[in-house]
């Protein structure tokens, strides 16, 4: 079924609202795909904030237009499946996660802040660590000096209750070896 010029408009208009605030589009051919499959790739796309459509190509290359994806244009051709996500790796890892599980979908190029990438650029984009896991490592690296400083308070804290300090005895000592003896 064709669609109608404000049909079309309404389409282009839709992807460049969607793309103008994106940080990457990955485009994968999806030749011979069943529809369940597609059906679980674009429940997993929801699930992670992805935004995946089918569309024509003429009007994906008029979305892009005069924006940062624009390089991506030459890449437009063949049964294509677009990703568009906000977040910098989620349309890559959702699309490079599906394509390990299912050889008919085929990553063709991506795009991320203005660079093109290819294939093996798309997968190391997706093998990148969330933002979320990166700010728990970054947090936890920051934590490290703290809980060693708190373990050294702490055996500090317990050789105290015991008895004196090994550091306290040793000044103690040094007085009784400068004492002259009478």
């Amino acid at each position: 079924m064709s669609l109608n010029l404000n049909d079309k408009k309404a389409v282009v208009a839709e992807i460049s609202a969607k793309i103008a605030s994106a940080q990457t589009i990955v485009v994968a051919e999806y030749r011979g795909i069943q529809v369940g499959h597609l059906t679980q790739l674009r429940a997993k796309a929801r699930a992670e904030g992805v935004y995946l459509r089918v569309l024509k190509n003429t009007l994906a290359r008029r979305a892009v237009e005069g924006t940062a994806f624009a390089d991506l244009a030459s890449e437009m051709t063949g049964p294509l499946i677009y990703s568009i996500s906000d977040d910098a790796v989620a349309a890559a890892k959702v699309v490079n996660d599906f394509a390990k599980t299912n050889d008919k979908l085929v990553v063709k190029a991506g795009n991320y802040a203005g660079k093109t990438l290819d294939k093996a650029a798309v997968a190391a984009l997706a093998n990148i660590p969330s933002r979320e896991v990166l700010l728990a490592q970054v947090l936890g690296m920051m934590l490290v000096p703290v809980a060693s400083f708190t373990r050294g308070l702490a055996a500090l804290a317990a050789k105290k209750a015991e008895g004196e300090t090994p550091a306290a005895a040793a000044p103690a000592a040094a007085e009784t070896a400068e004492t002259p003896a009478e």
